[in-house]
């Protein structure tokens, strides 16, 4: 069949993809998702006999009489032809191989070896399945923490950069260049928080560079935001500063949204730092930029600074202060963000509540900051976080002062139970 997208060429598997998908919808009146790797897998036999509503739709579109014609074999009918002591045979080696799961050469029926096909011209629902993918794994990390999927995070982003090599208008490969900057941001913050650092430093660079390569400075804060705390996480203050520094060149060309994400990480370096009339300016100035966010301005992965998020993050910022014996509101904005944070932002509202239950731990009532740190430790156990973990345990070292309690002492056994 002719291409009609590419004269002089034959048509490509996400195109055939999409006519079938078309004649879906004329005579079904229903959306279906066929893409370029399901039409691949028909061509390769991996699916050999598909649902009847798709082998009537791929008879129409190609012009063909029967599923015979497109290679479709209905299984079950072949498997009628075998003689009852092939049967039996092959019942016997099917009992042995199962038996064999439980041996370690078993892992090899687990590898890959047909890769998925990466289509030669990119178009708009390529770049719609990356957005999707980004926005999956993004909530996953959020609610879940990124230890648990990074692995399934990172193969999506491999096959995600191989489309950068592909065919495609010089307007579709801006947006593919975000799109798979974003979901490079997304994979690196997920590999930091499980304290994969050396891949999380590589991916983040590589997220860096297609936010350069499509021009979009708000990508680009983002990625330098999530350097920024990653190496303020890790004691490198200095590093996150300078980060935060190359990020602020162009204050214009973003958000007030995301000016404020940069000043909060900017805030909590200084705080660490023991700059603290600098770390208040900040948190001031991060304050009134956030005054003036509007949501209609930011991009899509902005959507989870919100108030309460904006509350934990100076909140953060005036913890180290304030349990170094100066005064902050720190409490409050901890308190504002567990309280205003959803269930799909489990992760930030259970590190927000172990960090308010380490500050009533080290400066006000002990009996209080075990009732705060038991609901974080209900909050945070289903969490596949290691900065949550860290936290938690950070926690623990504030409570051993005060073991004398029994409420403190269950605290710090509960603690040691679910992270060692």
């Amino acid at each position: 069949m002719a291409s009609r997208e590419s004269p002089g060429d034959f048509v490509s598997r996400q195109e055939l993809a999409d006519l079938v998908n078309a004649y879906l919808f004329r005579h079904t009146r229903r959306e279906f998702g066929l893409d370029a790797n399901y039409v691949g897998k028909l061509e390769r036999g991996v699916i050999r006999w598909p649902h009847r509503v798709y082998r009537d739709a791929f008879r129409a579109v190609l012009g063909c009489a029967t599923d015979r014609d497109l290679g479709f074999v209905n299984p079950r009918r072949v498997a009628a032809t075998v003689t009852d002591v092939n049967r039996q045979e092959f019942l016997r080696a099917a009992l042995l191989g199962a038996g064999s799961l439980v041996t370690p050469a078993a892992f090899q029926l687990l590898t890959s070896t047909e890769p998925t096909p990466v289509p030669d011209r990119v178009g708009t629902h390529e770049i719609a399945h990356v957005r999707a993918v980004a926005r999956l794994f993004s909530g996953w990390d959020h609610t879940y923490g990124g230890g648990f999927v990074r692995e399934a995070v990172l193969a999506q982003l491999r096959w995600s950069a191989q489309l950068l090599d592909a065919h495609a208008a010089q307007d579709v490969r801006v947006e593919l260049h975000e799109a798979v900057g974003h979901l490079g941001n997304v994979t690196a913050f997920m590999a930091f928080d499980a304290y994969a650092f050396a891949d999380a430093e590589r991916i983040f660079k590589f997220a860096l560079a297609c936010a350069e390569g499509a021009g979009n400075w708000h990508l680009r804060a983002k990625v330098l935001s999530s350097m920024a705390r990653q190496a303020i996480w890790r004691g490198q203050c200095d590093i996150g500063l300078a980060f935060i520094e190359l990020a602020l060149i162009r204050t214009d060309r973003i958000t007030a949204t995301e000016h404020a994400m940069l000043l909060t990480a900017r805030a909590r370096a200084l705080a660490k730092l023991g700059r603290t009339q600098e770390a208040l300016r900040v948190v001031g100035a991060a304050d009134e930029a956030f005054s003036r966010s509007n949501p209609a301005e930011d991009p899509p992965w902005m959507a989870y600074y919100d108030s309460a998020q904006h509350a934990g993050d100076t909140g953060h910022a005036l913890f180290d202060l304030s349990v170094r014996g100066y005064p902050t509101e720190a409490g409050r904005r901890l308190a504002a963000a567990v309280e205003g944070h959803s269930a799909p932002f489990a992760r930030s509202r259970a590190i927000s509540q172990t960090k308010l239950a380490s500050l009533t731990m080290a400066t006000d009532d002990p009996r209080e900051a075990a009732a705060i740190g038991h609901q974080a430790l209900d909050s945070a156990g289903h969490l596949r976080s290691r900065r949550a973990a860290d936290d938690l345990r950070e926690l623990r070292r504030y409570a051993t002062t005060h073991r004398d309690l029994p409420e403190v002492a269950d605290l710090h056994r509960r603690i040691t139970d679910l992270v060692g």
